[in-house]
């Protein structure tokens, strides 16, 4: 599927809003100030005065307002391109941030409450600007309600996978002696596996893990797997500054995380707080004197220091 974007005047934009008028759409995406879609094209014009055309007519639709290909279709966002990033990690290839390239990252290893969640997003170099477009940056520099927003806009564009680990298989796994950074590992090579499988015959210049583990060890972790992605695979801390893949897969690792959360909230009974602070144990022990340790157990990260925190604040209510 075809992405154009063109930088078009306001002149040029009231003429396109006015041109597919009889064809317009709602979209609440941030940026978007107008949509259009026709039986083969999806037209979308951002406050930044670019305009998107989407689809298997989008050549010909953005040929009636300027010349395809004469805009910088390669450029990238601001949050790479014109800085210096400290990070940890492989060293990348000069001009990394405009590759095609597979990225991942995950989110909840750090909340006593919900999942664990790994997302792994392909994009082709064509579709950066799109994706910046979109609002796709570091998602440290995003509010849930807009990454919960942007997160089905990168879905419908890009190839990606999502893997949500419960809180009761997550429970079984660590109790069996996996250690996070194996759990984490075995997640990021399954998204990527499953990406990969998505977008053959063609194949990610490179793949980008935001690193949570040195290369040594993360191969470590997943040595008896069937299958271990290994070619062109690089690691960085931060990766999610340095490709709109991995800012795209951290969006997108939020997005499975909040939903889950909001699933698990509704049977506690109460709305989930994010972390492991001195609330959370607070909040565990309500629900633990509320509903049970087990139900508490189902939703809970059981081998973190809060279990026993929680613990200890039941016992003197009781």
């Amino acid at each position: 599927m075809s992405n154009i974007v063109l930088q078009l005047s306001s002149e040029v934009q009231n003429q396109v809003k006015s041109y597919y008028a009889s064809s317009t759409i709602e979209r609440n995406a941030p940026g978007v100030i107008f949509a259009a879609k026709l039986p083969d094209t999806a037209i979308t014009i951002y406050k930044s005065g670019k305009v998107m055309f989407q689809g298997g007519g989008a050549t010909r639709e953005a040929g009636r307002w300027g010349e395809v290909g004469s805009t910088a279709s390669q450029s990238t966002s601001s949050t790479s391109a014109h800085k210096t990033i400290m990070t940890k990690g492989d060293r990348l290839p000069e001009n990394f941030s405009a590759m095609s390239v597979l990225g991942s990252d995950e989110t909840g290893t750090g909340d006593y409450f919900g999942p664990v969640t790994v997302a792994a997003v392909y994009v082709p170099k064509d579709k950066i600007e799109l994706l910046y477009e979109l609002g796709v940056k570091d998602s440290k520099m995003l509010n849930d309600q807009i990454m919960l927003k942007i997160a089905p806009d990168i879905m419908s564009v890009c190839p990606h996978s999502i893997l949500t680990l419960r809180n009761e298989k997550y429970n079984a796994i660590q109790a069996k002696g996996y250690s996070q950074g194996k759990i984490k590992a075995m997640l990021h090579n399954q998204a990527l596996k499953l990406v990969l499988s998505k977008i053959e015959p063609e194949k990610p210049q490179y793949i980008l893990i935001d690193q949570f583990a040195e290369r040594n060890i993360y191969y470590n972790h997943i040595k008896n797997e069937k299958e271990i992605i290994r070619e062109n695979v690089l690691f960085s801390t931060k990766a999610e500054q340095l490709h709109a893949a991995v800012a795209a897969a951290s969006i997108l690792a939020r997005y499975a995380f909040l939903k889950e959360m909001d699933r698990l909230s509704k049977i506690a009974g109460m709305n989930l707080q994010k972390g492991a602070s001195g609330k959370v144990d607070e909040m565990a022990a309500r629900i633990w004197l509320k509903h049970g340790e087990e139900t508490l157990k189902s939703i809970s990260k059981w081998h973190f220091a809060n279990t026993e925190k929680a613990r200890k604040i039941v016992n003197k209510k009781k």
